[in-house]
């Protein structure tokens, strides 16, 4: 071990700071704003979290945690059990800090995760007192190489008054050489982002760091938390499928070639699951550019159907992790990971006319998608970056299954609970039970196309009911609503446990 850390710390001035987690943890106080790496439970802080926890044991603290996205449970679960999280920000996806936020114990900040490093910037979020940051190694040259994620690490290395490393010895030294570190200038003092094509490399190796800042560096052979997606199934297969033949249609009409356009694929099991579909598709030569890369990528690069792919996280299932993560000399040359503020980058996405595919919890019959709250009140995981892609790419394509709870919920609504995604960046809504492009149309035209195409059976004669006696109470008006009633549905389930009338 003493050889490999000699190694990878290539600053030899840093070899004392090198300390146990316990001496890292104790160098933060009550109230400091601690910013931490990862991003989708990769490349993520852990043993310093974990020394926290054990400090909460005998000591109240608390503090506010900023991130790339979700962490994994050291941060999400066990530091936010032992109450020392106050307020986090800005996605999280464990079920642990979901409750403590849902019962008012934690306060949540979501947001667009490409706002992120200029909020940082303009000390909205903070000042940050530490940031805690995982890396593989430390060059020479004093560069910090993050591990398998990038997220939000530069700009809060750059902002962070100090600054701890988890240098993690069991993380590939193959990764070195994959990232593309590129942070841009002030907001009125930069110039364009150079990115023209997802294969362009425009930045560092890692994130420039000043030595001083360092004051510590702890050594960590933990390994992310796995990925917490689930198989397809024949309702993601299905949907696959419609999202195939609705990109044929697209070519035909002129819109795509044959080799499409570069694809990002939001968080989760749904948005997996729909991406899987092109491993058995005729497209090929397909470009990612997207912030995370899910086990669906390594899939299609070892079918020879993705030729590259730019994010800045990945995130995959333990069976795939291991197999990809001692086999990264296979994948180095097709992979690139940046920082979040650029891979979700407004500019860059709508210059490389991006297909996004985006999971949601619900839609309504006009088109406006809820991903966030569960009944309008109850946060599920946060927007991320689905707001970031919806609004500026080429497509912006929301997907979900038509009803949950065994059909006692529509997933297709009079009115949704809570508005993430306007009906304005919402182009096509696709369910196992087909497709709605929604392009173009005026409000009341998006209606038929929604319930007929997208809804669950058993709830269309509802929808209709609902949209008709709308029609009827307002006038015909521009978007037709019976306030009244708008919410009937939720009342209804919160009774009775069921959508359904």
């Amino acid at each position: 071990m003493k050889a490999t850390i000699e190694k990878r710390l290539g600053l030899k001035e840093l070899a004392d700071k090198v300390v146990s987690a316990e001496e890292a943890a104790a160098l933060i106080s009550d109230g400091d704003v601690v910013g931490m790496s990862g991003f989708t439970r990769a490349g993520d802080a852990k043993v310093v979290p974990l020394a926290l926890v054990e400090r909460a044991k005998n000591e109240k603290f608390q503090i506010d945690v900023y991130t790339g996205a979700s962490l994994g449970p050291e941060v999400d679960r066990y530091l936010a059990e032992a109450g020392v999280i106050r307020k986090r920000g800005p996605y999280q996806g464990e079920p642990a800090l979901r409750n403590l936020i849902n019962k008012g114990e934690v306060l949540y900040v979501d947001g667009h995760l490409s706002h992120v490093a200029e909020l940082v910037r303009q000390n909205i979020y903070g000042p940050i007192k530490f940031a805690i940051i995982e890396a593989c190694a430390i060059t020479k040259d004093g560069y910090l190489i993050p591990t398998n994620s990038v997220g939000n690490s530069p700009i809060l290395a750059d902002y962070a008054e100090n600054i701890i490393v988890e240098l993690n010895i069991s993380c590939s030294e193959s990764f070195i050489g994959i990232h593309d570190i590129y942070v841009p200038e002030k907001q009125g003092e930069r110039g364009p982002i150079p990115v023209i094509s997802a294969t362009d490399r425009i930045g560092e190796i890692g994130i420039k760091i000043d030595p001083k800042k360092i004051k510590a560096i702890v050594i960590s052979e933990n390994t992310d938390a796995p990925s917490l997606i689930v198989p397809p199934d024949e309702e993601t297969d299905i949907m696959a499928n419609n999202l195939l033949n609705f990109l044929r249609d697209e070519i035909k009409a002129g819109r795509l070639t044959s080799k499409l356009a570069p694809i990002q694929s939001g968080v989760g099991s749904v948005a997996n699951a729909v991406l899987q579909g092109f491993q058995d598709s005729e497209f090929e030569d397909l470009e990612i550019y997207s912030e995370v890369l899910q086990d669906a990528v390594f899939h299609l690069i070892d079918a020879g159907k993705v030729t590259f792919a730019s994010a800045t996280s990945i995130t995959l299932s333990e069976e795939l992790g291991n197999e990809v993560f001692e086999n990264m000399d296979k994948y180095a040359d097709k992979l690139c990971l940046r920082p979040q503020e650029i891979t979700n980058q407004p500019e860059i996405i709508r210059r490389l006319g991006l297909i996004s595919v985006n999971a949601a919890l619900e839609a309504d019959i006009y088109g406006n998608v809820n991903s966030t709250h569960v009944s309008g009140t109850r946060m599920m995981n946060g927007i991320g970056g689905s707001g970031d892609f919806a609004r500026n790419a080429k497509l912006g394509i929301f997907v979900t299954k038509s009803y949950a709870k065994g059909g006692t919920i529509s997933s297709i609504v009079p009115m949704v609970s809570h508005v993430d995604h306007t009906e304005h960046d919402v182009d096509v809504l696709i369910t196992e039970q087909g497709v709605a492009d929604l392009r173009g149309l005026a409000p009341k035209e998006r209606v038929p196309l929604i319930i007929e195409n997208c809804a669950y059976p058993d709830f269309k004669e509802q929808l209709w009911a609902y949209y008709n006696d709308a029609v009827e109470k307002t006038g015909n008006s521009q978007t037709p609503h019976n306030l009244e009633k708008a919410f009937s549905w939720y009342v209804n389930y919160a009774k009775n446990g069921t959508m359904v009338e």
